[in-house]
């Protein structure tokens, strides 16, 4: 099992048409849409396999990351409480 993660594809494994950088850009961008749909069509899938290796590795991460899901920006919203217990306590003493 450890020697299997080191090994390699065969370069003439790779067809010439088989999808790279832009496609993986694509579909990284499209996973959240392609992911819901694999849960309901097995036709669907989030990943294209064969692929040209790390480019489309790259482009698909990049599409996920920067232009997909990981690019909403999150802002913080901080609330400020302020408690006036000297005025609670001034409303009690006054009923």
């Amino acid at each position: 099992m450890l020697l299997a993660a080191c090994a390699r594809e065969v370069s003439t494994a790779v067809h010439p048409q088989a999808p790279g950088f832009l496609l993986g850009l694509w579909h990284g961008f499209i996973f959240p849409l392609s992911w819901v749909g694999s849960l309901f069509s097995a036709d669907i899938a989030i990943y294209a396999v064969p692929n040209n290796g790390g480019w489309y590795d790259f482009g698909y991460f990049l599409g996920i990351v920067v232009f997909g899901v990981g690019a909403r920006k999150t802002s913080t919203v901080y609330r400020d409480r302020v408690v006036y217990r000297d005025r609670a306590i001034e409303a009690r003493k006054i009923n």
